[in-house]
């Protein structure tokens, strides 16, 4: 079966304009466009894949947890339809839609329903067809992120699968399904030259040219922190910006003020914190660490520290009297037997403070 074919029969025999999309809501065929028709509509057959706040409000509908036809209401310039899902078994692979003013009969559901098993075996087929290319390319960008594979770059260049352009490597993480997940990544391929790559506990976006960055997080269905590695003037190099990008995107997971989006380029000391474990925090920031008691001597330090320990800038910040700024500040250095006099000593307290946010043990909310 034919796409175009059967998506131009399933519109006749119901009369009724029919639009199918496969599973990261990419535009596959469709009918003419005569009836009732809205902006969603238009946009999506004009761009070929369906918007992202559009996206982001049919997924809040159901249409991908949905094992059968799915009645979304009108919402204000978004007219009402009828979501039929394409699946094989679980897998889903597509969508039909169908525009339901005035309101389908049932029969033109179920044969709307009917066709979606028919289109679910070719489209299945096709993605077995493509899953050999998808192989291919997944064996080539996994060379080129993790520099195993010096073969990677010249087979994604040479097959066209990357440009001959500057490489910048992005990390995303989240609370999100993977699923989820990978419908940002596949949304971001749909909106700027990039390969993706699914890891165990983020996501890969390999991106040619110069890359949106303020624009990717709005691109995923639920809250991401996004890493940016600097950027290589070619694809052979990429390893570098993936070890880059991994370190900012945890950076931003775990220092508030630098999230949703922390490049390599404006980590500042936590580029030189990369490579240390937790085991290196000073052993006094470490007890106090351990009790929720001192968290407000760790807050006072910290901000001391921070504005290169100026009594004022601390006070006026913390909205402390300054006797009580002095207090703390002898209690820390009772405390961890230091002395903020002594520059070394500042700078150790100071570089395992930010230690500590890095492996998430500092989580109270902080400047950088």
């Amino acid at each position: 079966m034919h796409l175009q074919p059967a998506v131009d029969d399933l519109a006749l025999r119901i009369g009724r304009p029919v639009l199918l999309e496969d599973h990261a809501q990419s535009v596959l065929a469709y009918s003419t466009q005569d009836g009732a028709m809205d902006d969603v509509r238009r946009d999506s057959i004009l761009r070929r894949h369906t918007a992202d706040n559009v996206r982001h409000h049919f997924r809040a509908a159901g249409i991908f947890e949905s094992r059968g036809p799915l009645r979304i209401p009108a919402s204000g310039p978004v007219l009402a339809r009828v979501c039929v899902p394409v699946r094989h078994r679980e897998r889903l692979l597509g969508f039909l839609w169908l525009m339901d003013e005035p309101p389908l009969l049932q029969s033109a559901v179920t044969l709307a329903t009917e066709s979606a098993s028919q289109l679910a075996l070719t489209l299945l087929r096709d993605a077995l067809a493509a899953g050999l290319t998808a192989q291919r390319e997944l064996e080539a960008v996994s060379g080129v992120l993790l520099g195993d594979d010096p073969t990677g770059a010249r087979v994604l260049v040479d097959e066209g699968g990357f440009p001959a352009l500057p490489v910048t490597v992005l990390v995303v993480r989240g609370s999100l399904s993977r699923e989820a997940l990978e419908q940002g990544l596949l949304a971001a391929r749909a909106k700027f030259p990039s390969r993706h790559l699914m890891r165990l506990d983020h996501g890969v976006l390999l991106c040619a040219g110069r890359v949106p960055l303020a624009e990717v997080p709005a691109l995923f269905p639920s809250p991401v922190v996004v890493g940016a590695g600097d950027g290589r003037p070619s694809l052979s190099q990429a390893a570098a910006s993936y070890a880059e990008a991994l370190h900012a995107s945890v950076v931003a997971s775990r220092v508030p003020a630098f999230a949703p989006v922390a490049t390599w380029a404006s980590l500042g000391v936590y580029r030189m914190l990369a490579g240390m474990g937790a085991h290196a925090i000073h052993p006094g920031v470490t007890a106090l660490l351990a009790s929720t008691e001192y968290a407000p001597l760790l807050e006072t330090l910290e901000t001391y520290l921070d504005s290169a320990g100026s009594a004022v800038e601390t006070s006026n910040a913390l909205r402390l009297h300054r006797t009580s700024l002095y207090y703390r500040l002898q209690r820390v250095e009772s405390l961890t037997g230091t002395n903020l006099k002594n520059g070394n000593d500042r700078l150790m307290l100071h570089l395992s403070l930010k230690l500590a946010r890095l492996h998430g043990r500092f989580v109270t909310p902080s400047s950088r």
